[in-house]
């Protein structure tokens, strides 16, 4: 490949990364190299090694057999110790999973958890409610996990239906 082409290659890559093949989202932690290519000197264009690439980096890309990743946040909860029983049980349907409790001076437990962010969305709603508004939370970005199967397929059938709406406009 002649050495004008390859920022053309690069930047192929930098495109595909940014918008995903999946369900759209940004892609992470691949290593792409460029072995080989080749090129007619009247045909090549730049435009035409990014293209190129592109699809190059899709079909690899689908043969890795991807998968999504969602962020996971620390949460700690702050509530009188007769709720705790409720939280714990509302966290374990929220996909949380309960790393420790301690209790405080005034009767009340820290229950420190971590849970997808997706599972967060009216928890400030649900926590008041189940503990007469003496409950409190806060939560902090912890790391990213895999989507378990079911909410992979149901992001990327989101998207797939979201991309066929607009080419219909």
């Amino acid at each position: 490949v002649p050495k004008q082409y390859i920022p053309a290659v690069e930047t192929g890559i930098k495109d595909s990364m940014l918008k995903g093949v999946l369900a759209g989202f940004p892609v992470t932690n691949i290593k792409a190299t460029l072995y080989d290519g080749s090129y007619h000197d009247v045909d090549s264009s730049e435009m035409a090694f990014k293209m190129a690439t592109i699809q190059a980096f899709k079909k690899g890309f689908m043969e890795a057999h991807p998968v999504l990743l969602e962020p996971i946040a620390a949460l700690k909860i702050t509530a009188p110790e007769e709720y705790t029983g409720d939280i714990m049980g509302d966290l374990n349907k929220r996909r949380g999973r309960v790393l420790g409790m301690n209790p405080t001076a005034n009767g009340k437990q820290i229950i420190e958890a971590e849970i997808p962010m997706m599972e967060l969305h009216g928890y400030c709603t649900v926590l008041r409610s189940m503990t007469g508004g003496r409950g409190e939370y806060e939560y902090e970005f912890a790391r990213y996990e895999q989507a378990p199967s079911d909410i992979q397929e149901a992001e990327v059938t989101a998207r797939a239906a979201k991309v066929a709406e607009n080419n219909e406009e």
